[in-house]
């Protein structure tokens, strides 16, 4: 399975309205074929490595309610060994699915073809029940136990599995037509490496990535505009506009390890994407150990970023928000309605106070507020910072803000999910210091959307949190919300999340 359909392939005079004369100024304006092509891969994509976990769970879920139904049928429920059986059942499901797992039955050329992962899947059904008998005749407890049930439930099992891999055969294969499950990949780099990189990829007969173009820097002479069949959409600073636009999974950078200044300015521009970044290794001459490659096929990848919080780490994260966000909404509603009460008998105006702000790879988003400044004088563009005993902020605005519960609405947008509840603040998308913008201030400020940003984060319970008036101010907070990208875990966002109201008490920067 090679996505590289004729569809996504364009014609010379495309290619060449695309890339001009290859003399473009370092500009993040995208060509109107560009654009184009990112429109194509708007649409969030399902990995293969979640698909492949959602089937675990189903054969799991499968393998129990089978189990549970022939237990209920053949003994009847909870009525001999009411505990054992159930547990059993559990056990030997579980063990099945590791088994699976072990004999690679879950990998995208085994879904892909299920007739050639028949043998392994009976296999492993098999040796759970040698295991299960062995741990039986060992416990002396086999007699206790009906034979008929587990002889029906081995024969139902393995017809379940074997049905549900032929029908998510047919679902996949469909996925991979229209587009539903890919790693849609961007090549940094043109000229014969690329072709070369390209046709390799082109021939492994399993694997799920989606070419989308090509960027280089180097003009038509030295990078042609149609590689392989597919066009160099632009220039690599305009690469993270397309990337911004389209939902990339992997920029892939096809230069030679001996071009060390080149691939490390490339990767000075490239690493601020929520995306992963690979080294094409296919054509080098030196030689790593095998655990610094991963692989397209048999195409060697050097791994030098991965997208942070991807996968089932994304879903795990987004549970913990849903469930944070709907108890802190639940416990905080009687302070957010007497707020809401007094904003609207101090001051004219809306009761919410709504921000444009940057969110997850730079897109803008809408965020909320209790609004705590006059009507006529809020700064929905933030280019003035708030600062101490500003004339701009109501007597009620004054006091919420100091204890932050003008803050409070974002629970919402956590919920909604255009926020997390634990990551980057996010910043207004004009805000400055000393009149640059805070992106000219830090260099690789963008690498904090990274992820999603946050209702509160790891540098604001350090201490960088209210106004931002030093460039050191914001090159700090930039550091905590990095190590926070580099470190989290579900842990990590607990901590925080519990040690917020304490560091709240400290109203110092906040007014």
């Amino acid at each position: 399975m090679t996505n590289s359909d004729p569809k996504h392939r364009f014609s010379a005079e495309a290619v060449k309205a695309a890339s001009g004369d290859g003399t473009k100024s370092d500009t993040a304006k995208l060509s109107s074929v560009a654009q184009e092509v990112a429109a194509q891969y708007r649409r969030d994509t399902m990995s293969p490595v979640m698909v492949s976990g959602w089937l675990r769970l189903a054969e799991f879920a499968f393998l129990v309610v089978s189990g549970l139904a022939l237990y209920a049928y053949h003994v009847g429920f909870l009525s001999h060994l009411s505990w054992q059986y159930p547990l059993v059942i559990l056990a030997g499901s579980f063990a099945a699915v590791l088994f699976f797992e072990v004999m690679d039955c879950y990998q995208l050329q085994s879904l892909l073809r299920p007739s050639g992962s028949i043998g392994r899947i009976a296999l492993g059904w098999a040796t759970t029940f040698a295991l299960m008998s062995l741990t039986a005749f060992f416990m002396k407890v086999s007699a206790e136990y009906s034979r008929l049930l587990f002889g029906s439930w081995f024969v139902l099992g393995l017809s379940l599995l074997i049905g549900l891999r032929l029908v998510m055969a047919r679902v996949i294969r469909k996925w991979a037509r229209n587009g539903r499950m890919e790693r849609r990949a961007v090549i940094v780099g043109g000229g014969k490496a690329a072709e070369v990189l390209i046709r390799s990829i082109e021939q492994q007969p399993y694997n799920d990535i989606r070419i989308c173009g090509i960027f280089d820097d180097r003009d038509d002479r030295r990078s042609p505009p149609i590689v392989a069949g597919y066009p160099k959409l632009g220039t690599v600073s305009e690469l993270l506009e397309f990337a911004r636009i389209a939902r990339i999974d992997m920029l892939i950078v096809s230069l030679p390890l001996t071009a060390e200044t080149r691939v490390l300015q490339l990767l000075k521009k490239l690493w601020v994407l929520p995306v992963d970044i690979r080294l094409s290794a296919h054509s080098n001459q030196l030689q790593f150990r095998p655990r610094a490659y991963s692989y397209i096929g048999a195409v060697p990848m050097l791994d030098i970023f991965d997208k942070p919080i991807n996968d089932w780490d994304s879903v795990a994260k987004r549970a913990f928000d849903i469930a944070f966000s709907l108890l802190g909404i639940i416990v905080f509603s009687p302070v957010m309605i007497a707020t809401a009460i007094a904003i609207k008998l101090d001051s004219k105006g809306p009761i919410l106070f709504q921000q444009k702000r940057h969110g997850f790879n730079n897109e803008v988003i809408e965020v909320y507020k209790f609004r705590s400044m006059y009507t006529d004088q809020s700064d929905p563009s933030a280019r003035k910072s708030v600062t101490k005993n500003d004339p701009r902020v109501t007597r009620v605005g004054r006091f919420i803000r100091k204890a932050s519960i003008d803050e409070l609405p974002q629970f919402f947008n956590s919920l909604f999910g255009s926020l997390s509840l634990v990551g980057p603040r996010p910043h207004a998308i004009a805000a400055q210091s000393h009149n640059l913008l805070y992106n000219e201030v830090v260099d690789g400020y963008f690498a904090r959307h990274k992820v999603k940003p946050g209702v509160t984060g790891w540098a604001q319970i350090n201490g960088w949190r209210g106004e931002m008036d030093t460039d050191e101010k914001i090159r700090k907070r930039t550091e905590f919300d990095l190590y926070y990208i580099e470190n989290w875990s579900l842990w990590f966002d607990m901590k925080i999340l519990f040690l917020t109201p304490i560091r709240l008490l400290d109203t110092e920067n906040a007014y």
